[in-house]
């Protein structure tokens, strides 16, 4: 690169090179002049009161890629399915984009490696966060006005084996069906409150409740409702309490019994600790403890937008949750925007 210092007074006639910035008060800060425009007369005495006494005229060598052009590869080769761009690059940075609603899944471990590289650098959203069309997902940025090929070449290459180091998985519209466990609920000793909790949460991530039943502390009904509701096309089934070490606490024992494949019970998560998930016919099966009646959040909201993303949850997803995983339950509820569940 053969990169020349010219006084402004004789860059009259010249095209710039890169973009000339400005910061007014009141809040602006962006291009006053972009790269590709040709300095005139009268842009000299502006340039001099942005404080230019001299500008940079680049002539590229072979090998090194200007700021918007690196930023632009970067972009194309960051992006998976659902995220995109759309704005042109300006001082070497882009935006990408939520291309449509869903859950944002980061390559973290790529991410970093990219980071890790000299001159570029990508800032992002925590992974499994949920986000809407038009939600800005990460930042880039080649960081020098000039960048080696090579450099950008790598980090491309990093993004492309993972196939782009974001993408957004869209939440399929699920049919859930709930079952309310405890002989007191059954037999009218107290009144249910778990039911309006699960429908809002259920609701609010755009599912829908195809049915509500109640069942007392007996193994055999839970099991027969469960299967009652496969009958009838559930594919999500919430059970809400009998998670407990209580010897009337039996919901998992139905769970069992309806043809449950592996259980995972227990998360490193507060509140939610004993939490439950398996599958029965491919449906999920969601054991959510009592903290879910009393607490805002839990690890349900944690683990329902990644149900409804089609993932199926291992033990080693499960544990990864413990960093992040401590409710500060604050007097008023930030979640998601807060640290609970960003690990």
């Amino acid at each position: 690169m053969c990169r020349q210092k010219i006084r402004v007074e004789d860059a009259v006639g010249m095209a710039l090179a890169h973009d000339v910035t400005e910061i007014r008060r009141g809040g602006f800060k962006g291009a006053a002049f972009h790269k590709g425009h040709v300095v005139s007369e009268a842009d000299v005495c502006h340039l001099q009161k942005l404080g230019k006494k001299h500008l940079y005229i680049l002539k590229m060598e072979e090998g090194y890629l200007h700021e918007d052009e690196a930023a632009l590869a970067l972009a194309e080769a960051f992006c998976g399915p659902g995220v995109c761009y759309r704005d042109e690059p300006r001082e070497g940075k882009i935006n990408l984009l939520a291309a449509h609603d869903g859950l944002l899944k980061v390559e973290v471990e790529a991410l970093a490696e990219v980071n890790l590289l000299a001159e570029v650098m990508c800032a992002s959203r925590h992974t499994d966060f949920l986000v809407q069309e038009g939600d800005i997902v990460a930042g880039l940025r080649a960081i020098p006005l000039v960048i080696g090929e090579e450099l950008v070449a790598a980090a491309v290459k990093i993004a492309q084996t993972r196939g782009g180091l974001f993408r957004v998985k869209p939440l399929r519209r699920a049919q859930a069906g709930i079952i309310i466990t405890g002989s007191e609920v059954f037999s009218h000793l107290i009144e249910d409150q778990f039911e309006p909790v699960l429908r809002r949460k259920i609701e609010e991530i755009g599912s829908e409740v195809g049915g509500v039943a109640f069942a007392p502390d007996d193994a055999d009904f839970i099991a027969r409702l469960i299967k009652q509701f496969l009958d009838q096309g559930a594919d999500l089934i919430l059970l809400t309490g009998g998670m407990s070490v209580d010897p009337d606490d039996v919901s998992r024992r139905g769970v069992a019994l309806a043809g449950a494949g592996e259980m995972l019970y227990g998360a490193p998560v507060l509140p939610g600790a004993m939490f439950m998930i398996t599958h029965i016919r491919e449906v999920p099966v969601l054991g959510v403890p009592a903290c879910g009646l009393y607490h805002q959040t839990t690890v349900f909201d944690l683990v329902l937008p990644r149900i409804l993303a089609g993932e199926k949850l291992t033990r080693q997803d499960l544990a990864r949750l413990g960093h992040g995983g401590l409710c500060l339950q604050c007097s008023e509820c930030r979640f998601p925007r807060c640290s609970f569940g960003k690990g």
